[in-house]
């Protein structure tokens, strides 16, 4: 730069068409040398251009037309400006792609608007239709409720029309859902299947009271009229016609497997599956109640016709489960129970123990309390006017008392014990009792509230063949340790008393159970295999159903699984005997990590798949050997060697052995990749010893 012009150093033009086309005019590159006379719009910039100082950009619209243009100084080795270098941008190109680039954003932008727009609108609607959604499915929630009420509180009027039919829809309801559960239905459908049971004596709300309440054996015209209420169910419930499925139930419900069934002696998968399922459901519950004609029966008799009517009565898919949810509550639980989920148990008034008693108690492993209070009679001294627990077994869960020789109730009482302490040993093999005078469970009563009499607190609980008590009135506490007779019968609690009235019962279940060191021993455990030789593994004795079993054994190509068997002496029942299972676990333990069981066999010719991966097929054959079952189970009793022949190819597993005359032949399939397979044995009231596997070559 000097002062009579820009000296031309290098002058370079793009000469690319896309840029020449914003040249306002065809302006020539200048040669070296050449100078440029400097433009009006740069006379205020001349003084620093001529000074080597750095300048601002530079918009100028004159003879090389509509420019921007920045010039940065060229400094020599003594930082002198000897030079500018300067780079011109067409401001027609700028405001070209300026242009260019506002069209394009306010095309996004519209773009993006109307997708904002849209997206509101779809949102507004689905918002709506959400909004619409959630109040269908407060109305169908709604609904939903609303029905099962009707429905629940319709059974409990049928059920009311007969005292001794309370709870039973219900019940038979609970029964077809577990069924329905374990046949692999979904749990809509099982929902389904639950209000079809629920409803299926509906038809009853025709039938004569005098009919369904009476006592002893109907005539022939009164059964007539009682085989009309299925009739009468299904019309009723056939006219809801949204769910056509409840009146299968209370139509077909006594339909029979073998086509002798009522009201039109449908046979076999003629009769619809949900009244099958019920079918089952609803003998057992009628079995396992009281009834105006009869006390609930035992849980092995209820059994045993169950097994009977396999087939005939029953499907024998939905038997054989109900049968082994039967197996799985060995310790009764699956009945009617009149104490359940009403706040008390009523009252007692008694002149003279067993004058009047209570329903018994189950005591297990679980802590069961017992609120009570007594009210003595007047003028009879408080100590001779006590409560008393009477501490039995029997079939029905009842006290019987002088009945020890009924074979048809099993009774056995093991003691009686008086509220202060004081007990009457009867089938005990020992009793300690101590109390503890500083220490009580009982909070003291409050003097404001009407009086109750004396308040008393129970804990109750055992474990094997010990039981303790923890009896607390408002200042102290008595401890009672008992030592049973075996570990296999049950253990009962009935309230009764002397010149008292007991009232206010309530019994609660904790939901802590007892474990090894709950009870300090005061005799010797009952044992049947100590001493006995051990084998391959330990010796182990089932007190009850299932409740120990062997470690497991693996099961590769083929094993022959040898041991011997003894039924306890207060084993009454065929299933009183050994079982084999097949199980896989992580850890090959029994009820370990990722444990599946895949079958299991009793000796006596019953089994079952316990894993949807597994089917099991089991053929029993009786030999010439086989004489009855009484003969069975004494052979059992005097205890015998076994032999299970146990062949594994792949996910094929073939068992068989003979015992007594019953010669068993099981095939398990499992459907999927088992992995590590176990063989375990357990049982029921039985001593397992002597247990080795010989391996196949």
């Amino acid at each position: 730069m000097r002062p009579d012009g820009c000296h031309t150093v290098f002058d370079h033009e793009t000469a690319t068409d896309d840029l020449l086309q914003y040249s306002a005019a065809d302006i020539p590159t200048n040669s070296i040398g050449e100078v440029v006379d400097f433009d009006e719009s740069f006379a205020d910039y001349i003084p620093a251009l001529l000074a080597g100082e750095r300048i601002d950009i530079i918009e100028s619209n004159d003879t090389f037309g509509w420019l921007l243009t920045q010039y940065e100084p060229i400094y020599d080795d003594s930082g002198k400006c000897t030079a500018y270098v300067g780079v011109d941008i067409s401001m027609v190109g700028v405001m070209d792609y300026n242009a260019a680039f506002m069209k394009w954003i306010v095309g996004i932008s519209l773009v993006f608007i109307s997708a904002i727009v849209v997206i509101g609108l779809v949102l507004f609607f689905q918002d709506r239709r959400y909004r619409e959604f959630l109040e269908s499915e407060r109305r169908r929630k709604q609904q939903s409720i609303l029905f099962a009420q009707t429905a629940e509180a319709l059974a409990s009027a049928i059920d009311a029309k007969d005292s001794y039919t309370v709870g039973h829809s219900r019940r038979v309801a609970e029964y077809t859902r577990r069924i329905a559960a374990e046949v692999g239905k979904s749990p809509e459908n099982c929902e389904d299947i639950y209000f079809s049971a629920l409803l299926h004596d509906v038809g009853k709300i025709g039938i004569s009271n005098d009919i369904l309440s009476k006592k002893g054996r109907l005539t022939d015209a009164e059964f007539a009229q009682i085989k009309q209420h299925p009739v009468i169910g299904g019309n009723i419930l056939s006219s809801i016609r949204e769910l056509p499925w409840l009146s299968i139930g209370a139509r077909y419900h006594h339909e029979r497997y073998n086509g002798k069934g009522y009201p039109d002696g449908l046979k076999g998968d003629d009769i619809p599956e949900i009244a099958r399922m019920i079918a089952v459901a609803d003998a057992y519950d009628a079995m396992t109640s009281n009834r105006s004609y009869r006390s609930a029966i035992p849980q092995h008799i209820v059994r045993e016709e169950l097994v009977r009517g396999t087939g005939t009565q029953f499907d024998p898919q939905y038997a054989r489960i109900m049968i082994r949810m039967i197996d799985q509550d060995p310790e009764y639980r699956m009945r009617e129970d009149e104490h359940k989920n009403r706040p008390t148990a009523g009252s007692v008034r008694c002149d003279e123990i067993y004058h009047d008693c209570t329903t018994g108690f189950l005591i297990s492993k679980q802590f069961t309390t017992i609120h009570l209070c007594s009210r003595p009679d007047e003028k009879v001294p408080r100590e001779q006017s006590l409560p008393t627990l009477i501490l039995f077994d029997a079939l029905d869960g009842r006290v019987h008392p002088g009945e020890e020789a009924n074979r048809d109730l099993l009774y056995l009482e093991y003691a009686r014990v008086r509220l202060d302490g004081r007990i009457e040993e009867k089938n005990t093999r020992k009793v300690r009792v101590w109390t503890d005078p500083q220490h009580t469970d009982l909070v003291q009563a409050d003097l404001s509230e009407p009086e109750m009499g004396q308040r008393y607190k129970i804990v109750a609980f055992r474990f094997r063949d010990h039981a303790r008590l923890q009896i607390s009135d408002e200042t102290r506490t008595i401890h009672v340790t008992l030592a049973l007779p075996d570990a296999s019968r049950f253990l009962y609690i009935s309230i009764s008393g002397e010149h008292c009235e007991v009232h206010s019962i309530l019994v609660e279940n904790d939901p802590g159970e007892a474990g090894p060191d709950s009870i300090q021993r005061i005799a010797d455990e009952i044992s049947y295999i100590k001493g006995l030789p051990e084998g391959d593994v330990p010796n182990v004795q089932v007190d009850s159903w299932r409740s120990l079993s062997t470690e497991g054994i693996p099961v590769d190509t083929g094993m022959n699984l040898t041991f011997h068997a003894m039924s306890l002496p207060t084993a009454r029942l065929v299933s009183h005997c050994p079982y084999i299972f097949l199980y896989t676990s992580d850890d090959g333990k029994v009820m370990g990590q990722n444990y599946r069981e895949y079958m299991l066999m009793r000796l006596d010719g019953e089994s079952w798949d316990s894993d949807p991966m597994s089917k099991t097929e089991l053929t029993v054959t009786r030999t010439e050997a086989f004489t009855d079952w009484n003969a069975w189970r004494t052979g059992n009793r005097k205890g015998l060697d076994c032999t299970v022949r146990i062949r594994r190819e792949d996910g094929t597993i073939v068992m068989d052995t003979e015992n007594l005359g019953i010669l068993l032949h099981s095939v398990t399939t499992l459907s999927g990749d088992a992995g590590p397979l176990y063989a375990a044995l357990t049982g029921d009231q039985v001593a397992l010893s002597m247990i080795r596997a010989a391996r196949n070559p």
